[in-house]
């Protein structure tokens, strides 16, 4: 029994696709497919049972897929085993975040990788939440910092923080809507009314305006969609619109006194953010340190952006 096909089997069968195993894993489809079916023939057994939509274990593929997930966590273990008798843990995290989060977290994150986890190799990838979420059923993330992620029994999930989105504005947006009256809280109906400059969906934030302001009977005046905060910002500060985003999205700019905020009411948009990983692969103690650092870190980040 082969190390490579006991890992192909496991990664096909935990994802019940041959494509996204093969993209996971990095290696080509005929030759993943061979893998599994070499695993087949030698135990003169079937272990998936193919169909239009995937893949699914058979009931001797699970047993396999039981004892392949044991034997691939006690090669991680040994690897980090290795690593450690060298001076430190050792391995590969594969971390995913939002861009609203980037300028606050990867430098801090880095350094700390660098001081507790120095034998340890650390990837970095960028994007909405949604594509972080999927990264994570696929195996190609092994943790991810995610807004508002929806329940799954393939995903352990640690809430990070929560946060109220904010109405931002600025002295130019007076001139610019000279009929509009600011009060220190807003009803959530009322910023139908007034421009508003969102990022275009899947972002997590607009998906919680869109959905709060249906619930409530109404919708947002979209004046412009910009995937991009700080170019939101900048768009704010002269006038162009509003903007409905976390406060601490304003640490990105480096003079956030032009703005003004103001409270949303009735209902608030409440963000969580979640620590996520995978509860179909085992942890090893490098990703269990990983999930710690990053858990310190963003905390820290969201509750004193300056520091």
């Amino acid at each position: 029994m082969d190390l490579k096909q006991i890992e192909s089997f496991v990664r096909v069968a935990e994802l019940g696709s041959f494509t996204r195993a093969a993209v996971a894993l990095g290696i080509a489809q005929p030759l993943l497919s061979r893998h599994v079916r070499q695993l087949e023939v030698e135990h003169r057994q079937t272990f998936l049972l193919r169909n239009g939509r995937g893949v699914t274990p058979t009931e001797a593929g699970l047993v396999l897929l039981a004892h392949g997930r044991g034997l691939l966590h006690q090669v991680a273990l040994a690897r980090e085993e290795l690593g450690a008798s060298r001076g430190g843990l050792a391995g590969h995290v594969s971390m995913g975040f939002p861009p609203s989060l980037s300028k606050l977290i990867t430098v801090p994150l880095v350094h700390a990788f660098q001081r507790q986890l120095p034998q340890a190799q650390l990837t970095l990838t960028e994007g909405f939440s949604v594509s972080m979420y999927e990264g994570l059923r696929a195996g190609r993330l092994d943790l991810a910092v995610l807004y508002n992620p929806p329940m799954s029994p393939d995903l352990e999930m640690s809430t990070l923080h929560e946060e109220e989105l904010l109405l931002i504005a600025s002295e130019q947006c007076k001139w610019h809507n000279p009929g509009v009256t600011l009060k220190s809280s807003m009803a959530l109906a009322s910023l139908s009314a007034l421009p508003l400059i969102l990022p275009s969906r899947p972002n997590a934030f607009r998906l919680l305006i869109d959905s709060e302001m249906m619930r409530i009977g109404c919708k947002p005046n979209i004046v412009l969609e910009v995937d991009g905060l700080n170019a939101i910002l900048e768009l704010v500060k002269v006038g162009l619109g509003y903007a409905t985003l976390p406060s601490y999205t304003l640490s990105n700019y480096t003079k956030p006194h032009p703005f003004t905020t103001h409270n949303i009411h009735t209902p608030k948009l409440t963000s969580q953010l979640m620590l996520v990983w995978s509860s179909r692969r085992p942890m090893t103690a490098t990703h269990k340190e990983a999930l710690r650092l990053t858990r310190e870190v963003v905390s820290q980040a969201v509750h004193d952006p300056t520091a």
